[in-house]
């Protein structure tokens, strides 16, 4: 009968991918990409939110759906990928499910298709998209780094009960707290979990409709609402994540430059004191650009429903230990280079006290040997 095939949760899993492709990108048009147009992600938050909405745009596009053999069966998958001006890409990948558990979706954690995994397929896609920006790249990375990911559930509401009724979405979520806990944290065995770390998985969590819901955790969220409502809150998660990644690709970048500073300022140093100044003060010009570009595509400020969704996921991943940790590794950086500018200096004035005293000595010779 019908009522067999029913599923209690429908909706989709979101696959979040950033990667940091190079120092910057170019400010030219880019038309189309991998033969499709390129167009201009929108933002039409249906929750409260300013009148004047102040979100970066970034250039995207949506490659056409392919059809593939999951866990479940057959689904159709989606790609859309995004151009940020900080050197980054982000890749996204939509794919369906349909399901009487939510212990069921624990399966879509590094999903795997008949011919492959979607991790690999996304290496795949990025590098072909990486090859034909190579000229809008400015310093592009010599091989294409390690992604940062994050995967979102994202459940059609309304919820249902046993008994097939809709229930809210928060008398849903205490009532599923630790199989939530079990999915968000890829525990198979949802008995094992303990109390405390299913209430610290799933502590984060917000609701704006009685039908919506959004849980974050480090690693995986789940969202509850009407699917046409599933892009807003899904573009701040993604934000988010680029912006973790850029933190993460700077801070090697400063633990690269502190290393060689450090060798550099032994007692037998590689390279010139002109070769360090100029490459530090580069880092340091580097880093500016870098804290202004990358705070204003993630300006999100007051108490609207996507600003909290934002300052919740950036709590989980502690972004803002992430820039306390740049900034302190940049004090260091600015240290060293007053540390060698004064040392500069020194020299300098050492040179100009000898060449004083040997104009001094000069004159001196000239002058007795004038008088003999």
């Amino acid at each position: 009968m019908k009522s067999n095939t029913a599923h209690r949760y429908s909706g989709e899993v979101v696959y979040i991918y950033a990667f940091d492709v190079a120092y910057d990108t170019a400010r030219r048009p880019i038309n189309t990409l991998l033969g499709q147009p390129v167009a201009q992600f929108a933002v039409d938050a249906s929750k409260r939110s300013p009148r004047q909405l102040f979100f970066y745009k970034p250039q995207m596009i949506r490659l056409p759906p392919m059809e593939r053999v999951g866990p479940l069966g057959a689904v159709r998958v989606e790609h859309v990928i995004k151009l940020l001006p900080v050197g980054a890409i982000s890749i996204t990948v939509r794919v369906p499910f349909a399901v009487n558990h939510v212990e069921e979706l624990v399966v879509f954690h590094d999903l795997q298709f008949s011919n492959g995994a979607l991790h690999d397929e996304v290496h795949r896609l990025a590098q072909e998209v990486v090859a034909e920006l190579r000229g809008h790249l400015i310093r592009p990375q010599p091989q294409l780094p390690e992604e940062e990911a994050y995967t979102v559930f994202c459940i059609a509401a309304p919820v249902l009960n046993a008994e097939n009724q809709p229930m809210t979405a928060e008398q849903w979520f205490q009532a599923h707290r630790r199989q939530i806990a079990a999915l968000l944290t890829q525990e198979e065995e949802m008995e094992r979990l303990s109390k405390q770390e299913a209430e610290e998985s799933t502590a984060r969590y917000l609701s704006y409709y009685d039908t919506d819901l959004v849980v974050l955790d480090w690693d995986a969220a789940l969202l509850v609402d009407e699917p046409p409502d599933f892009d807003e809150p899904l573009y701040i998660m993604e934000l988010a994540n680029l912006q973790l990644a850029e933190l993460e690709a700077y801070d090697r970048l400063l633990d690269d430059a502190l290393e060689r500073s450090y060798r550099d300022l032994g007692e037998r140093p590689l390279r010139s004191r002109r070769d360090i100044l100029r490459e530090l003060r580069e880092i340091r010009i580097d880093m500016a650009r870098f804290n202004d570009e990358l705070s204003n595509i993630t300006k999100f400020f007051g108490d609207w429903h996507l600003a909290r969704i934002y300052e919740k996921i950036s709590t989980r991943f502690h972004l803002a230990d992430w820039h306390r940790t740049i900034d302190g590794k940049l004090k260091t950086l600015d240290e060293l280079y007053q540390l060698l500018k004064h040392d500069q200096n020194n020299r300098a004035m050492i040179w100009l006290e000898v060449t004083i005293i040997v104009l001094f000595v000069i004159d001196l010779v000239i002058l007795v040997m004038g008088l003999k």
